[in-house]
């Protein structure tokens, strides 16, 4: 969604801007910028500072020509209005000042602090390419306020508890103690314990005192933990889904407007007086420069469906279908003749051999050893000292070589391994994994570490996974399952998101934390039972061995960050600095588990719904159609298509059937091309008619409104 300029010259510009060896070069080097945090005091691996800085400006160089590029592709007033450009100026700005200054506090041998790492992960946001990182972050500024207006309810709820535990709770320990005696310690604890991470410990000296205590802090659980956390997510839902929707509609609206435009460019008049249309020779051009990997008779299959009245030309409502209409997932199966068939068809077209495809083919076969499958399952988990399990290896790897041998016999194996035969190439590469570890441990007699027996199970133990295909073919578990598959890159969107809030909290945390705590790997080291400071002497952390969850490097860093997600002891950092360092890690407990986990869990939530209660799109349902109506469509019953999960094209069977088509199609279980499309999808129900309706733009050379199309008639 760019706006460029329509000259020669801009075209070609844009087009270089989108090639992808220019975006894989971008992320290369937004990489190294990130990385270069290894080789950075407290580092992982100690470069001179030099080198590093050499490296970042080489990466500032790059971002800068991006820029460059992409102001010289857009009209100067739509650049300067953006504001991911004026950020990504301000970041290079920012960045080069900080270079300059600690360069020159290191040439004065001054201590000196790289304050504009934390804006590294800042230009991944920014860059055009991360528009759904950028609506990712957008739902955390709308869904902000809100929280804020729950967050001040449940800290007073907090606070109150707090100040009833000072006045019931100020006790001493059985050790002598004091237990419950200063208010903001008493915040701390409780704020705490509403993540559970110090139940029962902090509840236990009142407990022990009198079991009526335990009644305060059950009340305090039901309401913060429970009720509040609650809140939360329900309100990070509610905000969610309603900017997501209008995000939505925007998107629909801005794709909607640039097709009623492209339709303007492409248009003809094909009678006198009648209505403008694109011919079947401009629309093929279209479709062959968006999608040149797109097969022909897959563009014939999408032009029957928008002229499914064969009248050579299609109207506006229909083209400015095309681009949802491309982003439906349809693999394209052809059916090839078997090698043996052309070789020695007497032989492959006898009795016996017809037979036995139809043997392989029959969803019995598949159940046999999926059977066989879990069998082995069980044997794995036996003892392994027994002859008779040992040595039953060998028989199920003898069976599993069988199975592949009889399906390379009945099917081509072109269709066997093709792009979507996901389970082919996964038992094939398992089976050959297992035969090589097999006779390779059988050659060599592994000594220590992992025995030949325990590698050919693990081998195995993979091959187990095969009985998701079983899962697969119950329903709702396939509703799972497909769900997980299409929500797959909106997850690695947030994990981008939670990549970049880990990147700042990390660098703050080295700044602030760096060398107070340390691991000592020599186990004799006295040192070694405080964590290097003596602050630490007889504390929990160090009791605990919490040595190595400190901010002495990047790794350890991210590694400590993922275990406060999941929260964990952090009392050690308050310990060696000051109290306020509390304030850090409440920071990145509200940041990370309240507001960005809850968003990924709303996400994840009207997935879900969608999946389990929107019907399919009236174009799915009119491709469907239209494939059934020409007699390609793939039949789950032929073979083991039932059984087979995900975008399996194993239904090219090479049995002895006859009249079986030489091309056939079935949608992908990963119905969409893209996150944009998936979240139209999941939407549509919810966005009112006229988002579908698009004003002509005045370039467009026509006026009024036109509904959305449903193709009823394919």
């Amino acid at each position: 969604n760019i706006y460029f300029d329509t000259s020669p010259q801009a075209v070609r510009l844009y087009l270089l801007y989108n090639h992808w060896v220019l975006k894989v070069l971008l992320y290369f080097f937004i990489l190294v910028d990130l990385s270069l945090a290894l080789f950075e005091e407290p580092a992982v691996v100690p470069l001179p500072s030099w080198v590093t800085m050499l490296v970042e400006l080489l990466c500032l160089l790059v971002f800068t020509l991006r820029l460059i590029h992409y102001a010289k592709v857009i009209p100067r007033d739509k650049f300067w209005k953006d504001p991911k450009n004026i950020c990504i100026i301000v970041i290079l700005l920012l960045t080069l000042v900080d270079m300059i200054i600690y360069g020159a506090l290191k040439a004065a041998n001054c201590y000196g602090v790289r304050w504009s790492r934390v804006l590294r992960p800042l230009l991944l946001v920014n860059v055009t390419e991360g528009r759904q990182l950028r609506r990712a972050f957008r739902s955390i500024r709308n869904a902000l306020p809100q929280i804020f207006y729950v967050f001040l309810l449940f800290m007073f709820s907090v606070l109150m508890f707090s100040l009833m535990a000072l006045k019931l709770l100020g006790l001493t320990t059985i050790e002598g103690a004091p237990y419950f005696t200063s208010y903001l310690e008493i915040v701390f604890d409780l704020y705490v314990l509403v993540t559970t991470a110090n139940s029962p410990d902090v509840m236990m000296p009142a407990y022990n005192a009198s079991f009526v205590f335990a009644i305060f802090f059950i009340l305090y659980i039901l309401i913060n933990t429970y009720i509040f956390m609650s809140v939360f997510l329900a309100v990070v839902y509610n905000n969610y889904k309603k900017y997501l929707k209008e995000e939505v509609r925007q998107l629909v609206r801005a794709k909607r407007h640039k097709m009623v435009r492209a339709f303007a460019v492409l248009q003809e008049q094909k009678e006198e007086g009648g209505e403008p249309v694109v011919s079947q020779a401009s629309w093929n051009q279209v479709v062959h420069l968006v999608q040149p990997d797109i097969s022909n008779a897959h563009r014939e299959l999408l032009w029957s469906v928008c002229d499914d009245k064969n009248q050579g030309a299609i109207g506006k409502v229909a083209f400015v279908q095309l681009a949802d209409l491309l982003n439906i997932e349809v693999i394209t199966i052809k059916s090839r003749p078997h090698p043996l068939n052309s070789l020695c068809p007497a032989f492959y077209q006898s009795a016996p051999s017809r037979l036995l495809c139809r043997m392989v083919q029959h969803r019995a076969f598949v159940i046999v050893y999926d059977l066989i499958i879990l069998v082995n399952a069980v044997f794995i988990g036996l003892d392994e000292e027994n002859p008779m399990i040992a040595n039953s290896e060998w028989v199920f790897l003898a069976l599993y070589m069988l199975e592949i041998l009889l399906k390379l016999y009945v099917f081509e194996p072109r269709a066997f391994f093709s792009r979507h035969s996901f389970w082919n190439w996964f038992d094939t590469i398992i089976v050959v994994s297992a035969l090589v570890a097999t006779i390779v441990n059988s050659a060599m007699k592994s000594s220590g570490g992992y025995t030949s027996r325990q590698i050919l199970d693990i081998v195995f133990i993979l091959r187990v996974l095969r009985l998701i295909r079983v899962v697969d073919s119950i329903k709702r578990f396939r509703t799972i399952i497909n769900t997980l598959i299409r929500i797959g890159p909106a997850i690695l969107t947030f994990g981008q998101l939670i990549i970049v809030v880990y990147y700042i909290f990390a660098m703050v945390g080295m700044e602030l934390f760096k060398n107070k705590v340390k691991f000592y790997e020599d186990t004799s080291d006295p040192a070694k039972a405080y964590c290097g400071n003596p602050l630490l002497k007889g504390t929990a952390f160090a009791q605990l061995n919490y040595c190595k969850n400190n901010f002495n490097n990047v790794v350890s860093s991210f590694i400590l960050l993922v275990e406060l997600t999941v929260v964990n002891q952090c009392s050690g950092f308050a310990t060696v600095t000051h109290m306020s360092a509390r304030i850090f890690f409440v920071i990145f407990h509200i940041m990370v588990v309240i507001v960005i986990i809850n968003i990924f869990v709303a996400f994840v939530l009207e997935a879900f719904f969608v999946e389990y209660s929107v019907d399919k799109s009236d174009l799915q349902t009119s491709l469907e159609k239209k494939i059934e109506e020409l007699e390609l469509a793939v039949l789950e019953d032929n073979l083991v298509n039932a059984m087979e999960t995900i975008d399996n094209d194993l239904g090219t069977s090479q049995s002895a059937a006859a009249n079986v088509p030489s091309l056939m199609f079935k949608i992908a279980s990963k119905r969409y091309r893209t996150v944009d499309a998936l979240l139209q999808r999941m939407f549509e129900a919810d966005l009112d008619p006229e988002d579908f309706a698009e004003h002509d733009d005045p370039e467009a050379q026509g006026n009024g409104n036109f509904a959305n199309p449903t193709f009823s008639s394919a």
